[in-house]
């Protein structure tokens, strides 16, 4: 049985006071949703405030990003070693803004899967598809290459310690979303994908869902079956929506 994981993906947002409030309202609520996961994706700068709140709960934390370098002159660059000194379960590889603003390839993401896997940190893996790729019919192509790229350079065992995220691109900040029944379907292509290599590691992977998730859609996005949870992006920055939704995985 896999435990949905519910994750809030801070952005470029926060700062010591509100961060603190915010993470204070989170671990009131948490402490009546049962069976599922937390985590927050936080700025760097503010892991260490993130470890020192959260490290008597429950609820996990990780970075937004990561170098694929271990060390060595690379200006602004964080890497998986650091992210291990703030006791990091979690980190963000792939997501669609650091792909389309920060020049992200297919190759630099399968070096961060790798970097992130060798220190011990879990990554969340994120796919997703334009919505001119949508609207080409392009979307299982796009996203099942993406995933393609890491299951060559990793092999399929590895994905026992990641965890999948479709988001399809046209649908994160948009107010847009998917409907329940086309996140269920890419959910299912991208597991089955995984179960022509082993259909036990298929089985346990973990694929959540981000893409403009609210308190008003949860409950049918993870009412199905191959939606594990959601990334969640905006909504994250307000505890009483993001435990709303928490609370509608736990359902």
């Amino acid at each position: 049985m896999r435990r949905n994981l519910v994750a809030g993906n801070w952005k470029m947002h926060g700062g010591l006071v509100a961060n603190q409030r915010l993470l204070a309202d989170v671990v009131l609520g948490a402490a009546t949703l049962g069976r599922i996961e937390l985590a927050v994706f936080v700025p760097f700068p503010y892991l260490a405030q993130t470890q020192s709140l959260l490290s008597p709960t429950a609820i996990a934390w990780g970075a937004q990003n990561l170098s694929e370098h271990a060390k060595g002159a690379f200006t602004g660059e964080v890497s998986a070693a650091m992210l291990g000194d703030f006791a990091c379960r979690y980190v963000l590889v792939g997501h669609s803004e650091r792909r389309s603003l920060f020049g992200d390839t297919d190759a630099k993401v399968v070096a961060k899967v790798e970097a992130a896997l060798a220190h011990g940190l879990r990554p969340v893996l994120c796919v997703g598809e334009t919505l001119a790729e949508r609207e080409a019919g392009s979307t299982m192509e796009v996203v099942g290459a993406q995933l393609a790229a890491v299951l060559d350079r990793v092999g399929v065992a590895a994905f026992a310690q990641v965890v999948l995220a479709y988001e399809p691109v046209w649908a994160i900040g948009t107010g847009r979303t998917a409907s329940a029944e086309q996140a269920q379907e890419v959910h299912a292509g991208l597991r089955q994908q995984l179960a022509v290599l082993d259909a036990d590691v298929a089985a346990g992977v973990r694929i959540v869902y981000g893409g403009s998730v609210k308190p008003d859609n949860a409950a049918e996005l993870f009412a199905k079956p191959d939606i594990d949870g959601g990334l969640i992006g905006g909504a994250a920055l307000v505890a009483e929506d993001f435990l709303k939704i928490c609370r509608a995985a736990g359902e």
